[in-house]
């Protein structure tokens, strides 16, 4: 009897200890911050679906390692960043997927390289960011120091315009890629009629169009965001200046073509590369095309590897200690659907192509060959 007893006590002993190894499984919180209102909010929807589809993959496939994400609306605002990154904080998060708008990213991450909160931005492209010598910043896109460039370097080879109008929106990364377009112009012998800043918000672009006309411009490059460049592109075909346009990353969205139309046919746009057309992304595309996702936005796969990034460096450094983990993530390469990829001491990538598209006015895109 005695011997029966201690087996059902070894047994039961057994069973407890497999449930309580599996009731003890880790719980990773990932806040994703970005522009979910504002005018630039489809970006921001990118990012979350990208986000969000790491999350479900990787819980999918199971481990001792469960994520859990929370979105934060920061509104490509400086400010609002600045109070979500404050919120985050708060609620006790040690690991964020963003933020977006470099201009949002630069005071946010301030407050968590303070907190020792680690951030991989997906999205912000301002070499700015990660001169600081900050710990705690990564990111999985390139730097408008490689974008800027490969434009300037595209229009003076292949375009080679006469004159050139270079425009930006003042803010922290139009003004950033447009100087860096505007410096490899010049390199190259090419004219920069103008380098001139809009306003954010503005909507009457009358002015500066008939200045560009009378100063020759035959090509205009412009830094920031699609609103305003929509309403440029629009403007410009109904007063006849109908010249060749150019921007980054931030014009390449399909709202570009509802607010400017067959305006927008035509428009040159540098982009990350089309991961989702990979052969070896192609279960994870049709896993979005199931959820009615589109996997083609140009900050889908980078926020996806965002999150992978972070969970794969957590699992690989055995804690979910930030300073550990930053520590891993420079050291280690980390497959990922934008190919495996590694960080250089500043937390950018160790290298990173812009590709060149051809935008047309039904919101698609072709390479340029």
């Amino acid at each position: 009897m005695p011997k029966t007893i201690s087996r059902k006590l070894l047994i039961s002993s057994a069973i407890a200890l497999a449930l309580s190894g599996t009731a003890q499984a880790e719980t990773l919180k990932i806040a994703i911050a970005g522009p979910v209102t504002g005018d630039v909010a489809q970006y921001g929807d990118m990012q979350v679906i990208g986000a969000q589809m790491a999350v479900e993959q990787i819980n999918k496939a199971g481990g001792d390692l469960t994520l859990e994400a929370k979105v934060f609306d920061d509104a490509c605002d400086p400010k609002q960043a600045v109070a979500v990154a404050n919120m985050i904080v708060n609620e006790g998060y040690q690991y964020v997927v963003g933020h977006l708008c470099s201009s949002s990213t630069q005071p946010a991450t301030d407050i968590y390289e303070d907190e020792g909160i680690l951030a991989v931005t997906p999205a912000s492209t301002s070499p700015e960011i990660t001169k600081r010598d900050l710990k705690m910043i990564f990111r999985t896109i390139g730097l408008d120091s490689f974008q800027g460039p490969t434009a300037g370097r595209y229009i003076a080879d292949t375009i080679k315009p006469k004159m050139v109008a270079v425009i930006h929106d003042k803010q922290q990364y139009g003004e950033g890629i447009a100087t860096a377009v505007k410096s490899t112009l010049e390199s190259k012998g090419i004219k920069v009629a103008m380098f001139e800043g809009i306003s954010k918000g503005d909507k009457d672009f009358s002015a500066l169009i008939a200045k560009m006309q009378k100063a020759g411009v035959d090509f205009v490059y412009y830094g920031g965001y699609h609103p305003e460049l929509g309403l440029i592109l629009r403007q410009s075909f109904d007063k006849g200046f109908k010249v060749k346009f150019m921007g980054p990353e931030g014009v390449g969205n399909k709202d570009i073509s509802t607010i400017a139309g067959e305006a927008s046919e035509g428009l040159l746009v540098t982009l990350p590369p089309a991961f989702d057309t990979r052969p070896e992304n192609k279960a994870l595309v049709d896993a979005f095309k199931a959820k009615k996702q589109d996997a083609s936005g140009a900050f889908v796969m980078t926020s996806y590897a965002a999150v992978q990034v972070i969970a794969d460096a957590v699992k690989g450094a055995g804690t979910q200690d930030p300073m550990k983990v930053q520590s891993y993530l420079r050291a280690n390469t980390f497959k990922t659907p934008m190919g495996t990829i590694g960080f250089d001491a500043k937390g950018d990538l160790s290298s990173f192509d812009f590709e060149i598209y051809t935008w047309h006015a039904d919101g698609t895109k072709t390479a340029v060959q």
